[in-house]
């Protein structure tokens, strides 16, 4: 595989030109350009419409793997409410796993397929599923209830990702359940080896991983909130915790006694499919009264009767509701949202009008419909703290989708070009790419998409193998109307990125650089060179944050 820095070489003029524009970037240089024109390729004007076309493709980024033209106008015609039901209404689409449903692991070549598959069938997912709204909810599900393919193989993380699409708009008790039922989340956090020490089992010790992460990363955190997100402090100061080791080691109790449903086989994957089931042997399960968070656990019960017990405990606590609500926005639309913002949605968590508690369908519509998120739908009526930086795989399906393309680019051998900083269901661990918690350097603003910017990856946004890879890709990608555009003029091509991946506000002073910047882009043609100088606008701030 050609090392990026080899291939960025040629590409090092746009590298200034980048850094300028973020050292511009100021209050007046994020206004848009007074004045686009239409060009070859750009969708036809809706009807009228309450919804505008920056409003909907702004829309688009908050819900969606990126703005398409067929996407935006589907918004504008439905309305975000709308649009929303409709997505609601949608079947579930999955992967296919079948191809990899039997191989052996320990054969490199066998499993370096399985792997090259996995990878492509879920970019491919990001790119084309038709429910965008369902696999975005999914995409940001992962990265804070966490699995990962370096542990769990590629089938694992396969069934992982149809498992979080069936369950996105499920209710969140619902999900709590699943979960911890789910046989890859068993395999990850080790629930599978959860056993009491006992006179039938003096070899069994309780595996406490699941318990912990359950509560401090997918359910409450480590310290006490308000309904705002604000952490609840003691009289000295300090924030409140909301478990203890004690806790961590009853709730393991609770949770020992699961197992695969059926036999064990290596090198059939099918055990990813069907959820654990309570251990007939009564010794996997400690049936000894138990504490947790100041409830009571009686001695004697079942697993999964315990189950139950927890979910109802985790469900009425009162930071699960601004825990999840957090974490949801900031996927969604903005890194650091306001407190009130924060309330107003673990209100719908709490109770969704009809007394449910973690109705998903309801929060969703709490997020992507209150007047923070779509203040920004009029341009420059926001502030400039608002929004999310576009996170890695967010970039990159942002500039696939742009282009019409239905599967990732490859490298010349057929392999899927991935993007290096951010693997989808592949963290480096249970805590994700980056924590929620995560802030701008020097600030005490949320940022935690920042972590993954790094000099790297800006290098990989500029890289040479991209336009490559779109030549490659051939007619699984629109680049002609690019291509031509760029053929046609300067301005004709500016135009065609500001409506494509701009909103049709592109800032006056990016329009005016992609012009003086065109005679001199690297290509060998003009699809080449239209790509290259599309990597060189999408590198810059103005797209890099999503507002």
């Amino acid at each position: 595989m050609p090392s990026i820095s080899r291939l960025s070489r040629k590409r090092a003029w746009l590298l200034p030109a980048v850094l300028l524009l973020a050292a511009g970037c100021s209050r007046d240089a994020d206004q848009p350009a007074e004045h686009f024109s239409a060009s070859a390729g750009q969708v036809k004007p809706v009807a009228s419409s309450p919804v505008t076309r920056y409003a909907a493709a702004r829309f688009a980024d908050q819900v969606s793997f990126g703005a398409t033209p067929e996407l935006v106008a589907d918004i504008q015609a439905k309305g975000f409410e709308r649009w929303i039901d409709a997505q609601y209404a949608m079947p579930v689409s999955r992967i296919d796993t079948s191809p990899i449903v039997n191989y052996d692991s320990q054969i490199p070549a066998l499993s370096d397929k399985a792997y090259r598959y996995a990878t492509g069938q879920l970019y491919t997912s990001l790119l084309t599923a038709p429910d965008q709204l369902r696999r975005r909810v999914s995409w940001s599900l992962s990265q804070f209830i966490v699995t990962a393919m370096n542990k769990i193989e590629p089938y694992g993380s396969l069934a992982w990702s149809n498992f979080l699409q069936q369950h996105a708009f499920s209710n969140y008790g619902d999900l709590i359940r699943a979960v911890t039922t789910n046989p890859t989340m068993g395999f990850y956090l080790d629930n599978l080896q959860n056993r009491p020490t006992s006179d039938e089992c003096k070899w069994c010790s309780p595996n406490e991983n699941y318990a912990r992460e359950l509560m401090q990363l997918f359910t409450l955190g480590v310290a006490k909130l308000n309904i705002d997100g604000t952490l609840q402090r003691d009289a000295a100061g300090k924030p409140v915790e909301t478990y203890s080791q004690k806790d961590v080691e009853e709730l393991a109790r609770a949770l020992t006694g699961w197992r695969i449903d059926g036999d064990f086989d290596r090198t059939d994957f099918r055990r990813h499919d069907k959820p654990l089931v309570p251990d007939t042997w009564r010794a996997a399960h400690d049936r000894g009264a138990k504490l947790v968070l100041g409830r009571s656990f009686p001695a004697g019960v079942e697993a999964g009767q315990e189950l139950e017990t927890i979910v109802s405990l985790l469900m009425s606590h009162q930071n699960i509701a601004p825990f999840v609500s957090l974490r949801l926005i900031q996927h969604h639309v903005t890194s650091d949202p306001s407190p009130a913002y924060i309330a107003r949605v673990a209100t719908v968590f709490r109770n969704n009008g009809q007394g449910v508690a973690g109705d998903m369908k309801a929060v969703m519509k709490a997020i992507l419909l209150d007047p923070e998120a779509r203040r920004g739908d009029q341009p420059g009526a926001d502030t400039v703290q608002f929004g999310k930086m576009r996170e890695p795989v967010l970039w990159y399906t942002g500039l696939l989708r742009g282009l019409g393309c239905k599967d990732p680019l490859q490298w010349e051998n057929n392999n899927g070009l991935m993007v290096p900083a951010q693997r989808p269901f592949d963290p480096a661990s249970v805590f994700s790419f980056y924590m929620p918690t995560d802030r701008a350097p020097g600030s005490n603003l949320l940022a935690p998409e920042q972590r993954l910017l790094t000099a790297e990856d800006l290098s990989w946004r500029l890289a040479s193998f991209v336009p490559e890879g779109v030549k490659r890709a051939g007619a699984a990608c629109d680049a002609g109307a690019f291509g031509r555009a760029y053929s046609n003029s300067p301005a004709a091509f500016a135009d065609l990125v500001n409506e494509r991946y701009f909103r049709g506000a592109m800032p006056a002073t990016l329009r005016q650089n992609l012009i003086e910047l065109a005679p001199t882009t690297w290509g060998n043609t003009p699809d080449q060179k239209a790509i290259s100088l599309l990597q060189y606008a999408l590198a810059t701030p103005y797209y890099g944050v999503i507002r």
